[in-house]
């Protein structure tokens, strides 16, 4: 009942991907390139989780949303890219309506939820480098609980509002999203209705969303470089750079990749470019988090070693 009433007002009832690329000798190159991304982000992450759930000495607030961070990234990957992958391989890439709508609202939870929790994870930082004697106080097992538990429902407040929007609209003759996932601004260019209030509200939204987490992880940032340089031992200046490095290596990939995606110029030209970096925003980010928690992080190495051993004996 709930998909006829969700398709009663669109004569739409599926949509054809496009997909990347139309060009049929690169379909397969790029099937296997996309499959290895999907493996080493799907085990990454889930390695990476595993990681720290069974060594005590991760057992931080840090590492807490660090686990939340890779299990957003972990189930962001099952959104989309088995049926990107489907679209390499097929003729035709069919998804359902009610399927494309499906696909939408958890790729706007996903995204929503990790932007609040990279900010929570800034937060995290400045506690830990300004306050360091509070620490523990401050980022308590409730604090940090209730930080991930807003972070998620606001994600899932503004995915229904998007969904909402998108479900609202009809959808007449044109079915062939130009594009390999169902996301907002191609779905809206096929609408043959008013998309005036979703425009509208998805500025609201995304743009409530992307200066309430710059403004915080900025200001985090802003103190934390205040305090380190009145910091008069160059060890504790030198620590202080290493556990934000990663952080601000991660929030520039992931703001900086979604700013490309989104905020382009109107143009035929700039498809085939908001395509290229919607992949290293959906693809490659998700794909990159757990290697950079973990390259230069002795906690992560040790913690790789014990559970190596434990393994082998």
């Amino acid at each position: 009942m709930k998909q006829i009433a969700m398709e009663s007002d669109s004569s739409v009832t599926e949509f054809i991907l496009m997909g990347l690329t139309d060009q049929s000798e690169l379909q397969l190159p790029l099937f296997f390139f996309f499959l290895v991304n999907y493996i080493v982000t799907v085990v990454g992450n889930l390695s990476f989780m595993n990681l720290i759930c069974l060594n005590s000495h991760l057992h931080t607030p840090m590492y807490f949303f660090l686990f939340n961070l890779s299990f957003l990234d972990f189930c962001y990957s099952f959104v989309f890219t088995p049926k990107m992958l489907m679209g390499f391989l097929l003729e035709r890439n069919i998804i359902s309506y009610s399927g494309c709508m499906t696909q939408l609202f958890f790729f706007c939870f996903f995204v929503n939820s990790e932007c609040y929790v990279l900010t929570a994870m800034a937060y995290d930082r400045y506690v830990a480098i300004c306050q360091p004697l509070l620490y523990t106080v401050i980022m308590s097992p409730k604090t940090c609980s209730l930080l991930m538990l807003g972070s998620h429902l606001m994600g899932f407040a503004g995915a229904m509002v998007h969904t909402g929007c998108m479900i609202r609209l009809i959808f007449c003759d044109a079915n062939t999203i130009n594009h390999y996932m169902c996301d907002i601004f191609p779905l809206l260019q096929l609408s043959c209705s008013s998309t005036y209030i979703n425009e509208l509200v998805t500025s609201a939204v995304v743009g409530t969303i992307v200066i309430l987490s710059s403004l915080i992880i900025l200001m985090s940032y802003a103190l934390i470089l205040f305090n380190i340089i009145h910091m008069s031992s160059g060890k504790r200046w030198s620590k202080a750079i290493g556990t934000c490095g990663s952080h601000i290596i991660t929030v520039a990939l992931f703001y900086g990749s979604g700013i490309l995606t989104y905020v382009k110029p109107t143009s035929t030209e700039s498809v085939g470019q908001g395509k290229f970096f919607s992949v290293f925003h959906t693809l490659v980010v998700p794909m990159l988090n757990p290697l950079i928690y973990s390259l230069r992080n002795k906690d992560v190495k040790l913690a790789l070693k014990r559970t190596l051993r434990r393994i082998t004996t």
